[in-house]
């Protein structure tokens, strides 16, 4: 019996607020340009109400693949936490209008305001990133419904949520609700310095996963190793592993089954949201039973795609570069 979902992501839900501004400006507000600093939420208000004209954008990790996947034309769920502000119900919108399903109406009464990253883009196109966290981070097993994990091929979470306790009962929760109805569920690393705090949680985690997603700096945190070794042990214990490595060739194992992905490195326009779109086409050959090599082939057109323009989702017909590119 066919899943109502092919992937649901549970995730961070921040909109994204990007603004121009010259270095006199950073200066005088005290920005470090090019950098991307979690603020409080007074000093996130401050930011926010010294942006000019404001131009928002639905983002977040998970929540960035999965409108790749959909751009794919699979039928896709986010599963996060908004406020019943103005850019909550901006973000819930957006997302719809995307073609995803926001499963959880934006939250009212007295909590976090919805989260944000003011994006101050400077005339040479550096963008400095002033990030709250607000209300995304407080998802927690009351958000996760078991009707909808439960009717999902693939459930993809975001490593960032792992940083509170809340957060881990989600993950542990909705991922063997989704497994004991017949779905696969995977993990995107997300972060060295995250796996850092929680690696002993995360390789618990990590062993009872059908796929997990990193890049060579998680892994090696994740086992304290090199990344060689780091692998070996994941592949040993995890199911499906994938390990990208900022722009060198990409290395999948599955069992004894080891796939190579060519790379050809590029210079970005913008490097933001390279692994988003790369788990995007990779969980889009796998939910569409594609080998792992026309998978990770598939990752890899879709985060060549994003880094070619301004933004973390994709601008173009992915389903064209991948017949452009022979894997479709």
């Amino acid at each position: 019996m066919s899943k109502t979902y092919q992937v649901v992501g549970i995730g961070n839900a921040v909109v994204d607020v990007l603004t121009q501004s010259d270095d006199a400006f950073l200066d005088k507000m005290g920005i470090q340009k090019g950098v991307m600093q979690l603020v409080e939420q007074s000093r996130g208000a401050l930011l926010y109400d010294a942006m000019g004209e404001r131009t928002l954008a639905a983002g977040g990790s998970v929540a960035n693949t999965v409108a790749g996947i959909g751009n794919l034309g699979l039928k896709t769920g986010f599963i996060g936490r908004v406020h019943d502000d103005e850019l909550g119900q901006f973000y819930a919108r957006e997302t719809e209008d995307d073609g995803t399903a926001f499963i959880n109406p934006p939250v009212a009464g007295g909590e976090l305001p919805t989260s944000r990253s003011m994006i101050f883009v400077s005339p040479d196109g550096e963008r400095s990133m002033n990030t709250y966290l607000g209300i995304s981070a407080e998802v927690g097993p009351e958000d996760v419904d078991d009707a909808v994990v439960g009717d999902t091929e693939f459930l993809f979470l975001e490593g960032y949520l792992y940083d509170k306790p809340k957060g881990k009962e989600a993950f542990e929760k909705a991922a063997k609700t989704c497994q004991a109805a017949g779905g696969q569920a995977g993990i995107a690393l997300s972060d060295p310095f995250c796996v850092d705090r929680h690696r002993a949680d995360f390789r618990r985690l990590v062993n009872t996963l059908d796929f997990v997603i990193g890049n060579e700096h998680e892994w090696s945190s994740l086992y304290e190793t090199d990344l060689s070794a780091a692998l070996e042990q994941a592949a040993a214990e995890c199911g499906t592993i994938v390990c990208t490595r900022s722009g060198g060739d990409v290395v999948i194992v599955r069992g004894d089954e080891e796939v190579i992905v060519p790379v050809t490195p590029v210079t970005p326009v913008d490097a933001t949201g390279a692994g988003d779109q790369f788990a995007a086409g990779f969980l889009y050959g796998l939910a569409t039973g594609a080998s792992l090599d026309v998978a990770g082939k598939m990752g890899v057109i879709a985060a060549r795609e994003v880094i070619g323009h301004f933004g973390a989702r994709p601008e173009t017909d992915l389903g064209a570069l991948f017949r452009e590119g022979g894997v479709l």
